[in-house]
């Protein structure tokens, strides 16, 4: 059985990924909430896709129910899709880390996802229908010299991935993480380096990828999946 899905929630909405998200979902006929700290560069894309806009720190539980609770009305009821696609992004040298930054980097890209997931399943489970995905990274697979906090938090948000899929799955709520295993293409430049072509992922076809998943049937449904460049340079 394919499920249907009308209304989706992108939490951790930006230029990048976030945007060809919203896209993709208006485009399917869904209603779109976005949510993100800051709000204020959003406009253009909630007026091209009809989205609701909603500031909020997914780090923190009050604001994350309290997003919950004002997009139902703006979406016509709870999101049946809700994608998790913040990220505290912190490097440097291990003995140079400000602990008191790590432990905000974490709070956003793991802790985060699992107040997102934790109030989004409270809706979904009551009509057993749903899906949660997660974006991930390199570093969710890999930890990098440098970059210990990222790897940290992404390595907990794919436990937390893994641990709902068990847990939801055969309760009608479709769980999976998203290894985005390179850079996304930035869509304020022109193409590519004539040295690479090839060698960024471009985030409207990552966002077919998040579609494709939705159109899963559940007797199949996959949990994690890794998209890669068609040529990878790092």
């Amino acid at each position: 059985m394919v499920p249907l899905y009308q209304r989706a929630l992108i939490v951790g909405a930006g230029s990048g990924l976030g945007a060809a998200l919203a896209r993709h979902f208006a485009g399917r006929g869904m209603r779109v909430g976005l949510a993100a700290r800051s709000v204020d560069k959003l406009a253009d894309l909630a007026a091209g896709t009809g989205a609701a806009l909603h500031a909020c720190d997914a780090s923190r539980p009050g604001e994350v129910e309290a997003l919950f609770a004002r997009l139902e009305p703006a979406l016509g009821g709870h999101p049946d899709v809700v994608v998790y696609n913040a990220s505290g992004r912190l490097r440097g040298p291990l003995v140079d880390l400000d602990p008191e930054a790590v432990a905000r980097s974490l709070m956003v890209t793991a802790y985060g996802g699992f107040l997102v997931a934790q109030a989004a399943a409270r809706r979904m489970l009551p009509a057993r229908h749903g899906a949660l995905l997660f974006t991930g990274a390199s570093a969710s697979v890999k930890g990098f010299a440098g970059s210990a906090p990222f790897a940290m938090g992404k390595f907990g948000l794919r436990g937390l991935a893994e641990s709902l899929s068990r847990e939801l799955q055969p309760q009608g709520i479709h769980v999976a993480h998203v290894i985005v295993d390179g850079a996304i293409r930035n869509p304020a430049r022109s193409g590519e380096p004539a040295d690479a072509p090839d060698s960024t992922l471009d985030p409207d076809a990552i966002a077919r990828a998040y579609g494709d998943i939705l159109g899963q049937d559940r007797s199949a449904w996959t949990s994690e999946i890794a998209l890669r460049p068609f040529v990878e340079r790092f």
